[in-house]
């Protein structure tokens, strides 16, 4: 499988300067803003390494000043199959990130990073890939809603990309986006947050994943935001995370990274968030099995290949 390639942004003229969600708190910025700009600058540099270190490939894009959470591309667009959907944020002071993001998007387009680039129609929110999270084993897309991203938007950018999508609804603002409680593993689990999703989100979730592929973050674990994680192959590249979590991933048999990521969390981001990844393809030739490869489950998995390739036909 190809290495994957991850898009980031040089967090130059990264700051708190204001206050979009619960995280973030400019007080505490400004009380020692150089020293949180260098600590922010060494995070960025590990984050970027320890990507390099698994493999990835990484491109790195200016940061503007004014624009503070530029750093933030996974909130850029939703990129598959070479397209491009650019993303339309709901608060202002995100949406002076969107000519800046669509010039940058130009530049990978004229470098063969990518094919297209659309837009949203107008009243159409959704905020890229942090509310519109590709399961490969599964085949579909994850959508946050509520907070952010609009059911318009969700509903526009999954019938630009034609794929399967499960709409789940946040119930909180403090988990604004689905990357802040919720990732898909490379092996078919889904590590998530139970509080940060609506019941009926909860039941659209359950009715969809078997009960021993759900991992179940911790108030902890969310705070650290070690669900904000980056994953590929059997790598998972998230914050520093509590022992208990770290024991229940490397048991099933992932090899994790942890980045002290600890500046961006005071803006409500991490791993994930800091990251988009482009070059990604709908279809794989050898996705992660879903189930044991014995008995019953290789009979679901030949299943699922002849419904697959039913569908591509």
């Amino acid at each position: 499988m190809p290495a994957p390639t991850f898009l980031l942004v040089d967090p130059a003229h990264f700051e708190v300067a204001y206050a979009i969600n619960p995280w973030m708190n400019p007080g505490f910025w400004s009380a020692d803003p150089a020293g949180l700009r260098q600590a922010a600058r060494a995070s960025f540099a590990d984050l970027a390494a320890a990507l390099r270190s698994a493999g990835a490939k990484v491109e790195v894009i200016a940061g503007v000043a004014g624009a503070p959470d530029l750093v933030f591309p996974a909130n850029a667009a939703v990129v598959m199959d070479g397209r491009a959907v650019m993303a339309r944020f709901r608060h202002a002071e995100r949406q002076v990130e969107e000519p800046h993001y669509h010039d940058a998007f130009l530049g990978l387009q004229r470098r063969g990073l990518l094919e297209s680039i659309e837009m949203l129609p107008e009243g159409a929110l959704q905020e890229g890939a942090g509310d519109f999270i590709w399961d490969a084993p599964r085949g579909l897309f994850w959508a946050g809603f509520g907070p952010r991203s609009n059911r318009t938007g969700l509903d526009a950018v999954a019938a630009a990309f034609n794929q399967e999508t499960v709409a789940l609804e946040l119930a909180t603002d403090q988990f604004y986006h689905l990357d802040t409680c919720f990732c898909p593993l490379p092996g078919g689990e889904i590590l998530y947050y139970p509080p940060a999703f609506t019941p009926k989100g909860l039941l659209e979730l359950k009715a969809r994943v078997p009960s021993d592929q759900l991992i179940e973050a911790t108030d902890e674990d969310a705070a650290r935001f070690c669900v904000n994680a980056v994953a590929w192959d059997r790598h998972i590249i998230m914050a520093e995370a509590a022992d208990n979590l770290r024991a229940r991933l490397t048991e099933r048999g992932y090899k994790l990274t942890e980045v002290n990521l600890a500046p961006f969390i005071l803006s409500g981001g991490g791993a994930y968030c800091m990251t988009l990844r482009l070059a990604r393809r709908s279809t794989v030739s050898d996705p992660a099995p879903l189930f044991p490869a014995t008995g019953l489950g290789l009979a679901i998995q030949a299943a699922s290949k002849l419904a697959l390739s039913e569908e591509t036909q």
